[in-house]
């Protein structure tokens, strides 16, 4: 059980951990998918015809034709040569509708189609199994984290300590920890539901594509595994861009309240890219909290950098309190399992 007062961060690195396309690749997916010139011809491509289809209904919706969206698209097609990923070019076009529009459609059109094709699936393949097999994954061990020594009669207490800023699209968390809680308490899976959905603390900066059926809210759902839901023109609603996001001041608030409640900072494949960082930190931390990070791939002047970043966001004087580490994000979490649960 997390008995610390936590708050979770995870980026796009955990993401792709679980086989989510990161920045780069859901960016080179969309530049692709947009390639709308090959339509019609031997190189067209399934994504292709899917995401025509989708703009000829969406047109009506947004006032255009179905041309103008696939200029829409060939603009991201043109920014996608130089920029980081499709959120920044979405911030690149902000004042264009369209584009907005689009990029929107294809970050649901892929984030649908990575849940469908990543290894965590819609349920067990065996009974009395999880959705995601083996132990080797960040979802097993956070849940793990969790539920670990907690007695049935105070399951819905296991949530208490811990807060999650999600920066992905996807709603893996959403759909795995029930299963943990349905294996380790003996309830039923309706009721596991219920009390991840009543007590989960986990909040999407930019968004999700949908809620799970059973997750609480009024916003357009879809199933994990639909990756051609009826309703993905109403999904495209759920998805921010960052100056979307700064203009709602109380989630803003929200975020930083989140981070200055945690006595642990715990950073899972976040790439701390400037404008989700921005987010997260307005002013030094007094309570200097213990931050734990999991940087796997960065070279050692990028670490620093990151660890110099963090002593000025924070605040923190005491350099031990800062352990930035090179290990996958399962692995963080396994490794250093004892101080996450004190």
């Amino acid at each position: 059980m997390i008995r610390t007062k936590t708050t979770l961060v995870v980026g796009a690195g955990a993401g792709y951990e679980l086989e989510m396309p990161d920045g780069r690749e859901l960016l080179n997916k969309v530049a692709q998918g947009f390639d709308f010139s090959r339509l019609g011809t031997d190189l067209q491509t399934r994504d292709m015809v899917q995401l025509d289809k989708h703009f000829e209904k969406f047109a009506r919706r947004v006032n255009a034709t179905r041309e103008k969206l696939h200029e829409a698209g060939a603009a991201i097609r043109t920014s996608a040569r130089i920029a980081s990923s499709v959120d920044a070019i979405l911030e690149q076009h902000g004042s264009d509708p369209l584009v907005q529009a689009v990029g929107k459609l294809a970050i649901v059109f892929y984030t649908l189609q990575a849940e469908a094709r990543s290894p965590l699936a819609l349920e067990p393949r065996d009974p009395g199994d999880l959705p995601l097999r083996g132990n080797e994954n960040w979802l097993f061990q956070l849940g793990r984290l969790i539920v670990d020594g907690v007695p049935r009669g105070q399951a819905e207490k296991c949530f208490d300590n811990l807060s999650i800023i999600s920066f992905n699209y996807d709603r893996s968390i959403q759909h795995y920890l029930p299963w943990i809680v349905h294996m380790a308490f003996g309830m039923t899976l309706r009721e596991a539901r219920e009390l991840v959905g009543a007590k989960l603390r986990i909040t999407h900066p930019y968004g999700k594509a949908g809620r799970l059926p059973w997750e609480q809210g009024e916003g357009p759902d879809v199933e994990w595994g639909n990756e051609d839901p009826w309703n993905i023109h109403n999904l495209v609603q759920e998805i921010r861009t960052a100056s979307e996001l700064k203009r709602n001041h109380q989630l803003g608030q929200f975020l930083i309240g989140e981070i200055a409640a945690g006595k642990r900072l715990v950073f899972l494949g976040f790439g701390f890219e400037p404008a989700a960082t921005s987010l997260l930190f307005d002013y030094s931390l007094s309570h200097d909290p213990d931050v734990l990070v999991n940087l796997q791939g960065m070279n050692a002047s990028a670490r620093q950098a990151v660890f110099r970043l963090l002593k000025r966001q924070t605040g923190i004087e005491d350099d031990s309190l800062i352990s930035i580490v090179e290990l996958r994000a399962f692995q963080m979490l396994r490794d250093y399992s004892l101080l996450l649960e004190n």
